[in-house]
């Protein structure tokens, strides 16, 4: 097999299993499709529903934005988007990039502080949050000065912390299978696995590139 043909096989199971996990993030969404305040992830954050007033809508907007950012993110990485369709390119690019600045972020920013797990997965989430809107913002900057290689890998790093929303999943399944940690122990773990690897992956491949 070539090495073209090997590419082409890599590309088409990354792209087969960010799909597949873009439909199963679309399902969890789907579940709040109700505003129901008992449903899923919010039958254990009653206590936050019930004593602080803007939480719901806070954790509502921050779902369905960094939701929204998934598949916007994975088309700025698209060749023949940003070769034929660079109108579309820069569209897509607005939509992740004010998806995350104007809601995903600061929302999330705002939930990381009421996350369970106590102040070893609030301060990940936090920093998280802080982080995701740092790069972010420094793509959409650099891309407007002209420095489209600093935006480049500006936008690596901001969707990998995007792809957060998957990895920690991911690596939920992967220490309850393997391991039956505590679930409080298993959520502060996630709280930092979900996003660091996916930011030291991006520096790789930064760095594989210059």
């Amino acid at each position: 097999m070539t090495l073209g043909w090997k590419k082409i096989i890599g590309n088409l199971i990354l792209l087969l299993l960010f799909g597949y996990s873009c439909i199963l993030m679309a399902e969890i969404i789907w579940q709040y499709r109700n505003f129901e305040l008992d449903t899923s992830f919010l039958q254990i954050k009653q206590t936050e529903i019930t004593e602080i007033f803007w939480y719901r809508f806070v954790f509502y907007a921050h779902v369905t934005f960094a939701i929204l950012a998934l598949p916007a993110g994975f088309t700025q990485f698209n060749s023949t988007i940003l070769r034929t369709y660079p109108r579309l390119h820069r569209a897509f690019g607005y939509l992740y990039a004010g998806a995350i600045l104007i809601v995903a972020a600061p929302s999330g920013f705002l939930i990381a502080m009421q996350a369970n797990g106590g102040p070893v997965a609030q301060i990940a989430f936090t920093l998280l949050a802080i982080f995701w809107f740092y790069v972010t913002l420094q793509a959409v900057l650099r891309a407007k000065t002209g420095d489209f290689k600093a935006h480049k890998n500006f936008m690596i790093r901001s969707f990998a912390l995007t792809c957060s929303a998957l990895t920690l999943r991911y690596w939920k399944l992967v220490l309850v299978y393997f391991f039956h940690p505590y679930p409080m122990d298993l959520y502060q773990l996630v709280a930092w696995l979900g996003w660091i690897p996916n930011l030291l992956i991006a520096e790789w491949i930064i760095n594989r590139n210059k």
